[in-house]
């Protein structure tokens, strides 16, 4: 999630409980609003969408083996949240995990899990992706952006700069892990989830409102009644990877709800696994 540069007494105050939307919710694309999005009722109840237990055995041990897979030992995590991932990663041992998030409350609830869950101070930074490499400092074997949190930015031009901050922060062989909902088949055919890997929790309901070309608005309805959105930019698969390609990541590869081999429109997301590694000499050329 990106913060924006107003001044102190222009930002969103912790603790509010109402979402801003204004009178036209579906005409809200901006990549800053996110901040009028995640409000300390909505925060409070994320971990109840997402049941750390479920999604702990829904993932297995997918991302924990590509980060070993690639030799990685320090992790930035750029999209912290509740800080599911940056626990997770803790306690498999990685020596040295960042846990970035531009929303005060994601990271206020993140730190609290930290020390429920094994006990371990999250190193917590609130960062804007835009000016990462401003409010986070060092270099990482590997950044992980994960929980669909890239589709918060509107612009192309805001994605960009986020993914060369990213580019810039790696290691000359560092390994960026970014993740998205395969909004390809919800534009294309219509919204279908099966909900076994990123939203686990019972008696949540979270689908889409409203999608077009620039806008996927998503309803999430929790078991007391209590409902909340989020108003996200539907990126597709083929145009994510040609801008990562584009900032200067050399091999992609993207996993379809972690499975390397699947059809287009089955699974509920994508995780791509774009590395930094300069290839002097491409096998294939890839035209995303």
């Amino acid at each position: 999630m990106t913060a924006d540069h107003r001044t102190d007494s222009e930002l969103p105050e912790l603790g509010r409980t109402v979402q801003e939307f204004g009178d036209e919710p579906t005409e809200v694309r901006e990549s800053t609003h996110y901040k009028h999005e995640y409000v300390q009722t909505f925060v409070d109840k994320w971990d109840e969408l997402i049941d750390w237990r479920a999604r702990y055995e829904s993932e297995g041990k997918f991302f924990v083996q590509q980060l070993r897979d690639h030799g990685v030992k320090s992790v930035l995590d750029v999209a912290t949240g509740t800080g599911f991932h940056s626990v997770r990663l803790l306690e498999e041992g990685f020596e040295t995990v960042v846990s970035a998030d531009g929303s005060a409350e994601m990271l206020a609830k993140a730190f609290a899990n930290g020390m429920k869950f094994g006990g371990h101070i999250l190193r917590v930074v609130q960062a804007d992706w835009r000016w990462l490499n401003r409010d986070v400092h060092g270099e990482y074997d590997a950044i992980i952006c994960l929980g669909n949190s890239f589709t918060h930015l509107f612009s192309e031009r805001d994605r960009r700069k986020a993914l060369a901050e990213f580019y810039a922060m790696l290691k000359h062989d560092g390994v960026l892990i970014l993740d998205q909902r395969n909004y390809d088949s919800i534009l294309d055919n219509g919204f279908s989830s099966k909900h076994q890997y990123y939203y686990c929790g019972d008696g949540v309901v979270a689908e889409p409102e409203h999608v077009d070309d620039g806008l996927a608005r998503f309803r999430y309805e929790f078991s007391d009644g209590s409902e909340y959105h989020l108003n996200m930019f539907p990126l597709r698969k083929d145009y994510t990877r040609r801008l990562m390609h584009e900032v200067g990541f050399q091999k992609i590869e993207t996993y379809g709800d972690f499975q390397s081999t699947y059809s287009d429109e089955e699974p509920d997301f994508f995780v791509h696994i774009a590395e930094k590694a300069y290839l002097e000499e491409t096998l294939e050329e890839e035209t995303p």
